[in-house]
């Protein structure tokens, strides 16, 4: 049964929100900007608890029997009238010795039909088991349940669901779960609130980032990378921390799979009601045997990549009412002559700001970090991308990576600028990793130029500014002009698109009163003094 909460979130139409400015008066808009820079003081007495949830907990049990549908999850497709039924039957199987689950012997059906009708119509889908080996004695394999993806199509905009998934010939047929489709695309339409969540993980800080995420009724959910960090585990089970300190003569970075079916399972009364879209990060990587990456995150998430012509699950794009979304890859290619980046022009080619007025991206690394921890380890992507983004008019952009918080003023190349996006960074979910907490222009905290690490992230960009108050260094002496608002808590955030011009952004605190905003901006484009301008191409 869908819980009670999930679906008061989707049955009511109107929520009360109390959104609590910081200083208790107005709530500031970019327009007031560029902001002095603020660092809110580390709370050492709220540390949370980045304890990883044990297999024994109910919340992450399996408990359901054969091949009934479990870790059930939606997505949305590349506008309104689509979107993606997930789920999993059969169990996993790890050990030494494992055979993989015919996904043949399961069908992939979604029956569904307008909230208060009858199920009336019916989507068939595709299957597939993935496996995670290990060329080791010793590491023990993982096959995945039977995974399941079916794309419904022809919904009305901004309408309540209900569905229910399964094998209709076994009669393993799931519950009925709910999910309400996003506004058609237009200048005046908008989902009340889209949550926004990074790094989350699955520890005690992470349901209290989505007990409180749950409290502010989302209508759709982004995941900007980091989902459930199977890869601080090794083979056995056996976790850290810190993989690399405490498992550093591993022959092969291991990862322990079940993790990632953990995670389904405790997420599972949110998102499959409320869809989710993730974005992929480096804790997805999970190298295997024959070099494979990213198959555990690639198999489980359905993603619109058909359907926003990129054919990847990397980079994809979709609307959500008059906001068109941008995915980006950060552990892909993003030189001009490779794929990702010859889809960007494309897409944003495509876009019609008439209709979508507001352009939003999401990637996992961000370029405008002042943490120390992945210092500009972006900047071979921000050197590539920043450019195209910029004349396009982007208007906001939200990452993870740095488990902390940070609003940047407006900013473009380093300097700021009334025309450039806003840049969020949220990867404070409440994974094992612990927070970020120090910062690069704090004494003695500014590392040197170095090449970026792993065989992911374009090599050596990162130089001395040449230019600014930080000219000649690898870091400023003071928090950034660019900088506008961090602190170092766990929490989520949520963003309203109110119109074509104005977009209430608000972060909540775990640490403080449902309702409560540790931060609350209003987000306001001005297309009349920063008018789109694409670059022209030539072939």
């Amino acid at each position: 049964m869908v819980s009670p909460i999930i679906a008061t979130v989707l049955l009511c139409s109107v929520f009360i929100v109390v959104v609590v400015d910081v200083d208790g008066g107005n709530i500031p808009t970019t327009l007031d900007g560029p902001f002095k820079p603020v660092t809110i003081p580390l709370d050492n007495t709220f540390r949370g608890n980045a304890v990883d949830l044990p297999h024994t907990d109910p919340l992450v049990q399996r408990t359901v029997e054969g091949f009934e549908p479990e870790q059930i999850s939606v997505s949305l497709s590349a506008s309104y009238d689509s979107v993606w039924i997930s789920w999993i039957t059969g169990e996993f199987q790890i050990g030494d010795s494992i055979e993989p689950l015919d996904p043949e012997t399961v069908a992939s059906i979604v029956q569904y039909g307008r909230f208060g009708r009858s199920l009336s119509h019916q989507a068939l889908g595709h299957s597939l088991v993935y496996n995670q080996l290990y060329p080791f004695e010793g590491l023990q394999n993982y096959s995945s349940g039977i995974i399941h993806h079916v794309r419904l199509t022809g919904l009305r905009p901004n309408t309540l669901y209900q569905y229910r998934c399964g094998d209709l010939s076994l009669s393993e047929m799931s519950d009925i779960h709910y999910f309400r489709t996003m506004p058609d695309s237009g200048p005046k339409s908008y989902p009340s609130r889209i949550a926004v969540v990074g790094d989350l993980g699955l520890t005690y800080n992470t349901t209290s980032t989505v007990n409180h995420m749950i409290s502010n009724h989302p209508d759709l959910i982004l995941l900007v990378g980091d989902v459930c960090y199977a890869n601080l585990y090794l083979t056995n089970g056996t976790g850290s921390d810190c993989y690399s300190c405490t498992f550093h003569d591993t022959p092969i970075p291991e990862t322990y799979q079940p993790r990632w079916d953990f995670w389904g399972r405790y997420m599972q009364p949110l998102i499959s009601n409320v869809p989710i879209m993730v974005v992929e990060g480096n804790h997805e990587i999970e190298k295997q045997a024959q070099n494979q990456t990213f198959v555990a995150y690639s198999s489980r998430f359905a993603f619109p990549s058909e359907e926003s012509g990129s054919f990847s699950t990397f980079y994809y794009s979709f609307n959500a009412g008059g906001i068109h979304f941008i995915m980006l890859g950060s552990y892909i290619s993003q030189d001009k002559s490779g794929e990702q980046y010859k889809w960007l022009e494309r897409d944003l080619a495509s876009v019609d700001r008439e209709v979508t007025p507001w352009l939003v991206a999401i990637w996992h690394t961000p370029w405008y970090s002042t943490y120390k921890a992945h210092y500009r380890e972006a900047e071979c992507m921000r050197v590539a991308m920043e450019d195209i983004l910029y004349r396009n008019g982007l208007d906001i952009v939200f990452n993870g990576h740095i488990h902390a918080y940070e609003r940047s003023n407006r900013v473009y190349n380093y300097t700021l600028d009334p025309c450039g996006p806003v840049h969020i960074t949220v990867g404070d979910g409440g994974n094992r990793e612990k927070m970020s907490i120090n910062h690069v222009d704090e004494p003695g905290n500014c590392p040197k130029p170095s090449p970026s690490k792993g065989d992911y992230m374009g090599g050596f960009c990162a130089f001395n500014f040449t230019s600014g108050p930080a000219e000649g260094k690898f870091c400023w002496d003071r928090q950034p002009d660019y900088s506008a608002f961090r602190e170092s808590s766990f929490g989520h955030g949520i963003l309203e698109v109110k119109n074509e011009t104005h977009a209430l952004w608000s972060w909540h605190r775990n640490q403080d009163l449902y309702g409560n905003a540790g931060d609350v901006i209003y987000i306001v484009r001005q297309p009349e003094r920063c008018p789109v301008k694409p670059e022209v191409h030539k072939r």
